[in-house]
């Protein structure tokens, strides 16, 4: 059956899980470094208690046959180290079974923890990670051709990704319509990156040329995906550079990486890496595998489809637990005015207008005016990114805010370890605060005499002054 696989695109498949592997290494590692605090037995959002109350229906996962916090540690870095393994080539070393099976591996450990990771894991490059995944189960190793049907099953992935994405900007915000949306957007996004403020300060022409360049790229070019060669490849080089694009732009996670990645197995021939190799036909057990599969993603779509058809169509939407054909879009409005919450704490056991206040900093989100945004994508920072939801509206905070300020009066070392400064190393603030400002980009004149990436004006309280003592009577 030689229409079953299609061995021009082996370099395709070669970069594509091999890539997709290093997605996975980071994200197992960032789970790694970041759960105690966030998610473990002592964390803001605890696990047991997570369980507690959610039926394994709900949130499949291996942690509800057991959990404790060395147990999530070891999967999570034993999913990092497998991650690697496959990235440096594991799955081609070894027979197509236990190829699959490694894939396999990956997605359960890591669908385990998105499945009980709460608001810290309820981003869409969650999913899009856990659907890219179980596909490349079944696209199969070295010792086959990659199966014509998955290719073409990863092509619709990246269309909903793109196409979904394209269809939630123009219902929603208008300034995507009048092409206007990134006279903000590089400096009101989630996580700057360390380019942001150039791209911010581009001429409005070229914003406006940016935004028009977007629409083509997620409305238009997504039905080339599934044209004859070569305009599948030159649909897929476009959505590769317009990716490449967001990446530079911004730190979003692994989000543009995974579908950057998806885009390079549309593409037919990489002049750079060797041709396949001869390989035998697929075994008659994998076939059916495919066709089990691809059936599966067929009957799923029908929710995905309905939702990019209806006038309220969702952003990043799950339809299943498993997470395996959702839904996808971001950014379906834009704000205009960038909101930071910045904690202060101090020593002072007695408050007064001179009571001195320090501030903490984070690792990504913006606080000290001098401090230049990092690039940590695809590495994910969850609780700078829920800092950003928090300055929106409270109500992103609700179930975490008060547990972070607990951590923080504690100088809980796992807490801390989230933070890139402490003020106070030596012995923890007696009393811990909230504000709110508004954050602007620096004008040239400002970055280059005063050197200073960002100004900034205080709004408001987010939290009033908190101490141990206070929140102990609150709780009684």
């Amino acid at each position: 059956m030689e229409w079953f696989t299609a061995p021009e695109y082996w370099q395709g498949r070669l970069i594509f899980q091999r890539g997709l592997a290093v997605v996975y290494a980071l994200a197992f590692l960032a789970a790694a470094l970041q759960f105690r605090a966030l998610l473990g037995e002592r964390g803001m959002l605890p696990i047991p208690r997570y369980l507690a109350r959610t039926p394994f229906r709900r949130s499949p996962s291996l942690f509800h046959l057991r959990y404790s916090d060395r147990w999530f540690a070891a999967l999570a870095w034993f999913g990092v180290a497998l991650a690697v393994a496959v990235a440096l080539g594991l799955a081609d070393l070894v027979p197509l079974w236990a190829a699959m099976v490694l894939w396999f591996a990956l997605w359960v450990m890591y669908l385990s923890i998105v499945n009980v990771g709460q608001a810290w894991y309820a981003f869409g490059w969650e999913s899009l990670l856990l659907e890219a995944g179980f596909l490349a189960i079944f696209l199969g190793n070295d010792t086959i051709a990659p199966p014509l049907l998955v290719l073409l099953a990863a092509r619709w992935l990246l269309f909903r990704v793109e196409f979904g994405a394209g269809l939630i900007k123009m219902r929603g915000d208008r300034c995507w319509r009048d092409l206007t949306c990134l006279y903000y957007h590089h400096e009101t996004q989630p996580m700057p990156g360390p380019l942001s403020w150039f791209f911010h300060h581009l001429p409005k022409p070229l914003h406006r040329v940016e935004v028009a360049a977007n629409h083509f790229a997620q409305l238009i070019v997504p039905f080339g995906l599934f044209a004859p060669q070569p305009v599948a490849s030159v649909a897929a080089v476009i959505v590769i550079v317009t990716q490449s694009w967001l990446v530079i732009s911004g730190n979003f996670a692994w989000l543009n990486w995974v579908t950057l990645l998806l885009a390079t197995t549309a593409v037919s021939g990489y002049p750079l890496l060797p041709d396949a190799p001869p390989v035998a036909g697929p075994p008659g057990w994998f076939m059916g595998a495919v066709f089990a599969f691809v059936a599966m993603v067929v009957v799923l779509s029908f929710w995905p489809v309905r939702n990019m058809l209806s006038t309220r169509q969702a952003m990043n939407a799950s339809f299943d637990p498993l997470h395996l054909v959702n839904t996808y879009g971001a950014f379906g409005s834009i704000t205009r005015v960038r909101q930071e919450i910045v904690l202060e704490g101090t020593a002072a056991e007695h408050l007064d207008d001179d009571t001195e206040w320090r501030e903490y900093e984070f690792k990504g989100k913006p606080g000290d005016p001098g401090f230049r945004p990092r690039q940590w994508a695809p590495y994910h920072l969850r609780l700078d990114w829920l800092m950003w939801f928090a300055a929106l509206s409270p109500s992103y905070a609700r179930s975490w805010a008060i547990p972070l300020v607990v951590r923080l009066l504690e100088n809980d070392r796992d807490t801390l370890r989230l933070l890139r400064h402490c003020p106070f190393p030596d012995a923890p603030p007696r009393h811990l605060r909230a504000r709110l400002y508004e954050y602007h980009f620096s004008t040239p004149t400002q970055l280059f005499r005063e050197g200073i990436w960002w100004r900034r004006s205080l709004i408001g309280e987010f939290l009033p002054p908190l101490s141990r003592e206070r929140l102990e009577r609150r709780r009684q």
